[in-house]
């Protein structure tokens, strides 16, 4: 089970300011525990949103919006994604992860799981992903 621990961003994680050297060594220990329990699959921090883009889709056609983007709320700063053996783990996982701003800043993650390729009704379309799958490995 793959599950994402998504970071929301919040005003300061937009202005594109660093975290502390001290934030990194927390976040650098936790994610050398993921590592070592062999869980951690990927993890890293996105620029502010004024350095992206969404692209919008209506009526069939694709309008290209440049940010930033004004809900702080709506944003992700970031990413941790693992894989463990159920919903519990991952839940004890996510109970560790670091105040992603500083034990004494406003933050909040949110944590969902992935769909996997068996969450999908089989057919032809699906095998063009598992193929994709086995390629990507």
């Amino acid at each position: 089970m793959r599950f994402m621990i998504i970071v929301k961003a919040t005003a300061f994680s937009e202005s594109g300011a660093m975290p502390e050297e001290s934030l990194m060594a927390v976040m650098g220990a936790y994610h050398e525990e993921l590592a070592k329990a062999g869980v951690l699959l990927d993890a890293t921090g996105l620029q502010p949103s004024s350095k992206g883009w969404r692209i919008r889709y209506a009526q069939g056609q694709r309008t290209v919006i440049d940010g930033p983007f004004a809900e702080t709320k709506e944003l992700v700063a970031g990413y941790t994604l693992i894989q463990v053996r159920s919903r519990e783990e991952a839940v004890e996982w996510a109970r560790r992860f670091p105040a992603p701003f500083g034990e004494h800043a406003d933050g909040e993650i949110e944590v969902r799981q992935l769909f996997e390729l068996d969450d999908f009704k089989p057919g032809p379309a699906l095998e063009r992903f598992r193929q994709l799958d086995a390629v990507r490995r």
